[in-house]
């Protein structure tokens, strides 16, 4: 079976989200003077992370647009109302740490490279054109993907197997020659797999308790192993699991 095109999730896949968007707000609380109103650091960044993903979860279920999303996490946050303008404001304040930190993984512009000549790329995002084409432009690598699909103008999110489908459509191919690479065990694996794509999933700490089965143990023709997630805990791995005739690549050692 022929891979011709990646599909790439963004943030913890190819950007690292998670301490940039630590260092960001670190930065912004000591900014603001608010430390003081938790117990530690760590206290007032679990609760912006835990924040984060519910308010992920309105959006998906369709209760929220992407930026009363963002306002509401703001008054959540620091739990008193506050206008549009003043939740906004304070967002842009915290924006200009979190930016300050963006970086990609340093395993993502030797993979990019090594595909550039064989497979086609995009991304499907579960968040909005408007941040994930600025983040990938201040990145330098937004001329690496042929479009970006996000959830905001989709209207329809991962793991549905109908943004898949789209973003296949986009590419004008079908399912089964794209994969999908993302760090989430079931948003993009487990989801990517069910609609039909080639589903990697990369777990970066490896120390994920979720075990996806490795496809030689599963039972039946290889079209049948291709429908569960490959597990790699780096990108320099994807290529020998997108061209096993080459030499170059790390075998994973979750197979």
């Amino acid at each position: 079976m022929t891979i011709r095109a990646v599909l790439w999730d963004v943030d913890d896949t190819i950007f690292d989200y998670t301490t940039a968007d630590r260092a960001g707000m670190r930065g912004h609380l000591t900014a603001e003077g608010l430390l003081g109103g938790f117990a530690s650091v760590e206290q007032a960044l679990d609760r912006w992370r835990e924040l984060t993903d519910e308010q992920w979860a309105r959006f998906a279920a369709g209760e929220v647009d992407w930026e009363g999303g963002r306002r509401d996490r703001v008054r959540a946050f620091l739990d008193r109302p506050l206008s549009d303008t003043e939740a906004e404001d304070w967002f842009g304040r915290y924006l200009g740490h979190y930016e300050g930190a963006w970086a990609l993984f340093p395993d993502v512009l030797p993979v990019l490279d090594l595909l550039a000549g064989s497979h086609r790329h995009a991304v499907l995002s579960n968040s909005s054109l408007r941040v994930q084409d600025h983040k990938l432009r201040v990145l330098g690598v937004r001329d690496r993907f042929e479009s970006v699909l996000c959830a905001a103008e989709l209207g329809v999110s991962k793991p549905a197997a109908e943004a898949f489908h789209t973003a296949c459509e986009a590419l004008d191919l079908p399912p089964h020659q794209v994969a999908y690479v993302g760090d989430h065990p079931e948003i993009d694996g487990r989801g990517a797999a069910d609609a039909g794509l080639f589903s990697v999933w990369i777990d970066r700490t490896g120390m994920s308790t979720v075990t996806p089965p490795a496809p030689d143990a599963v039972p039946g023709p290889p079209a049948d192993r291709l429908s569960h997630p490959r597990r790699i805990v780096s990108l320099a791995e994807l290529p020998a699991i997108l061209r096993p005739d080459t030499r170059f690549g790390a075998p994973s050692t979750f197979r």
